[in-house]
């Protein structure tokens, strides 16, 4: 099915009813009858693990072992129990997980469970106990562990290594970092890869039982730990099922065969909608339709961020009467905003005290995020306002999810939902222990497509494809501890290698905008390792033979995104010396993605940053245009991130920063956390840059402090 592109509209919060844009007054078809009667709250039981979970503990024990199972069934329990086991043999344990927010939420789980003093955290913010026999951290610690095990000729502290979300292998973006690990991971050391949405599963084993020589045991699991029944919502406010139901007790999928009615009403020519297109629909009205029919709490997948800021003051109608409730969640949201003062100032905090409603994407601090979730998770609010990204990575679930489009915006364009990206947003509905049922509702307008919906209901998971690519970073570390001619075996390895010669129907080139092709074979990935290879030759960070010089050597530990800039920069002295403030500012540069204007209030650009911005510019020019002449994407520097940075480093208040940055929250926060992770690493230079490299580290005490950094 194709659903047109489409533009981001700016959102219009001011409906009206207007013909054709019927009042809502609650309703439900009598086909739901049985089913909401099945609404409520599962008898407590004694835990017992379900077979697949004891056969995955099995199998770990005895190797490496992938796990497919819908989302809440269990596999962090999993996790627990070979880790236990390795920790109860006196060995050490990896876990390593996609975000940064997930690590936290394992660190505090497994601190509980092994106790505090045996568990360490790494994930470039936090450094906590790093030689404790169970370490939660992110992929890309991982990672650059491995690349200096491999440097250092010695083996990763680790006896087990747990990957979560392993459907990562497939992220257009950080897909490398999963494939290096598996990759470089010693065939001693037994890996457990967990995931909700992988469709292939078989390839991905057979690849990896080829290149670590012991076979990789699938586990998969199919059924989901809350049974799902799809919803449509018709702008009239009445409830119908989606698909003819096969009702019988304990079954509630469903058909493909789409609901009489709801086709009717998709047949027509002009049926009703609920708002006009690019105007928010009247959500204070949907959630009372919702909430009579004990549909809360509920989660709102939405297009934007503006959409879910605008949604809560739609919300003003649902007003908490339950005095008790009203008083748990005031306590509640008290407690956590003393553990931040930037908290009590939020500008929605009013709106989620009186009507618990909340928004949640990735424009709001990293505090406020996490204060929703905490009050979501114990049950405290009736909805989430969400974009569809919440959906992997954070544990909220609700009894019911809501989607008001079958597409998603990537960030370039408008397409529809895929099979993996439709199961994370469902695997949210329905909460294990709590719900006996999960609902997924669908809400008619002019970018929902009802009947990819209903295919989607029933589809597998999409299959996972190679993303590996060469980077300068990787090719430097890859010369560290390798041969030119070990590289290219090493490059034969991948799981693209695989692929290829598996399918044999020529090359997988997947195109991503002013990058090169990723998902192609060994041959093209050596052909591109030498473009980098002769590059760093003709720069002089490596010989002819293929040995790094002594920049190449110290330049390898800059695993950053444009490593060769930065390096570039310390090895002619265009960074500063001494001055935090303005190291931090630079770094900043190199670090933002945008493409801002450059008109700066003046008071927030004094001499010294403009002239270093500029010398730092111009005196990296005749690279810059060497990198491009050689094929090379070349990081433009803007004045904007920097004169931001410098500003809350230089002590400017935050209300001050954002100003000057002219980006959300959410993004000022990811700016500063990337610039000092580029610090941490320019930290790590100290024999070769040390004046810069202390200065490095008093930068990053200047900007990481409240409300960039929480207190855990």
């Amino acid at each position: 099915m194709v659903i047109k592109k489409r533009r981001f509209p700016r959102s219009k919060t001011n409906f009206k009813n207007k013909p054709g844009f019927p009042d809502i007054k609650p309703g439900a078809d009598a086909g739901l009858k049985k089913i909401f009667t099945s609404i409520g709250v599962p008898d407590k039981t004694p835990f017992k693990p379900d077979p697949f979970q004891l056969d995955a503990v099995s199998a770990i024990n005895k190797g490496d072992c992938l796990v497919t199972a819908p989302t809440g069934s269990g596999k962090t329990w999993i996790a627990e129990q070979a880790i236990a086991r390795t920790f109860g043999n006196g060995k050490k344990s990896w876990y390593a997980a996609p975000l940064k927010a997930l690590s936290n939420s394992k660190y505090s789980e497994f601190s509980e469970i092994f106790g505090a003093e045996n568990v360490g955290i790494l994930t470039g913010d936090r450094k906590e106990n790093p030689d404790a026999p169970v370490i939660v951290g992110t992929t890309e610690i991982l990672r650059n562990q491995l690349y200096d095990a491999m440097y250092h000729g010695t083996e990763l502290a680790a006896d087990l290594v747990v990957l979560d979300e392993a459907h990562f292998l497939g992220d257009e973006e950080r897909g490398v970092v999963w494939e290096e690990i598996m990759i470089y991971l010693p065939a001693r050391i037994p890996l457990l890869m967990l995931s909700a949405t992988i469709g292939n599963a078989n390839q991905i084993a057979k690849w990896l039982s080829s290149i670590r020589s012991k076979e990789c045991v699938i586990i998969e699991e199919t059924k989901r730990p809350v049974p799902l029944f799809p919803v449509f919502f018709h702008p009239s406010g009445t409830l119908f099922p989606m698909v003819s139901p096969k009702i019988s007790p304990g079954d509630y999928k469903g058909g493909k065969k789409i609901y009489k009615k709801v086709e009717n009403y998709i047949n027509k020519k002009r049926p009703f909608l609920l708002a006009p297109p690019h105007k928010l629909p009247p959500f204070g009205k949907i959630l009372g339709v919702l909430k009579k029919y004990n549909l809360l709490p509920v989660i709102f997948f939405l297009k934007s961020r503006a959409d879910c800021d605008n949604a809560i003051e739609l919300c003003l109608e649902n007003v908490l009467h339950d005095s008790d409730r009203k008083t748990k969640l005031g306590k509640r949201i008290e407690e956590l905003v003393m553990q931040n003062s930037y908290i009590a100032r939020h500008r929605q905090l009013g709106r989620l005290e009186h009507t618990a409603v909340g928004a949640h994407h990735s424009g709001q601090l990293p505090s406020w995020k996490l204060v929703l979730e905490t009050l979501m998770t114990e049950g405290l609010l009736d909805a989430i306002f969400a974009t569809s990204t919440v959906a992997a990575g954070v544990n909220f679930p609700a009894r019911t999810v809501v989607f008001f489009n079958s597409d998603r915006f990537n960030g370039k364009e408008f397409l529809p939902l895929n099979p993996t990206e439709f199961h994370q947003m469902t695997g949210r509905a329905g909460r294990r222990g709590m719900d006996n049922i999960g609902f997924a509702v669908a809400v008619p307008g002019k970018f929902m497509d009802i009947r990819l919906i209903v295919k989607l209901l029933d589809s597998p998971p999409s299959d996972v494809e190679s993303q590996i690519r060469i980077n300068f970073s990787m090719a430097l570390n890859l010369l560290l501890s390798h041969s030119p001619g070990q590289t290219e075996e090493l490059l034969e390895k991948s799981f693209a290698t695989n692929l290829i010669t598996e399918k044999r129907t020529g090359l997988i080139t997947q195109k991503r905008t002013g990058k090169h092709l990723i998902g192609y074979d060994h041959k093209f990935l050596w052909q591109d390792f030498l473009r980098h290879f002769n590059f760093l030759e003709e720069k002089g960070y490596v010989t002819k033979e293929g040995e790094l010089t002594g920049d190449g050597i110290w330049a390898s530990k800059l695993r950053i995104d444009h490593p060769l800039m930065v390096a570039e920069s310390l090895r002619i002295g265009l960074l500063p010396k001494t001055n935090s403030a303005l190291l931090t500012a630079i770094i900043a540069s190199f670090v933002d993605e945008r493409e801002p204007d450059d008109k700066i209030d003046k008071k927030f650009l004094p001499k010294e940053l403009l002239d270093r911005f500029y010398k730092v510019k111009r005196g990296l020019e005749p690279f810059a245009k060497l990198m491009t002449n050689r094929g090379f994407e070349v990081k433009s520097l803007f004045l904007r991130p920097a004169a931001a940075i410098y500003a809350w480093a230089s002590g400017h208040p935050w209300e001050d920063v954002l100003a000057v940055s002219e980006i959300e929250e959410g993004n000022l926060v990811m700016l500063i956390l990337r610039t000092a992770d580029n610090l941490r690493h320019i930290r790590a230079l100290a024999k070769a840059f040390p004046e810069v490299a202390e200065t490095a580290s008093k930068s990053m005490e200047l900007i990481m402090r409240v409300p960039v950094v929480m207190d855990y």
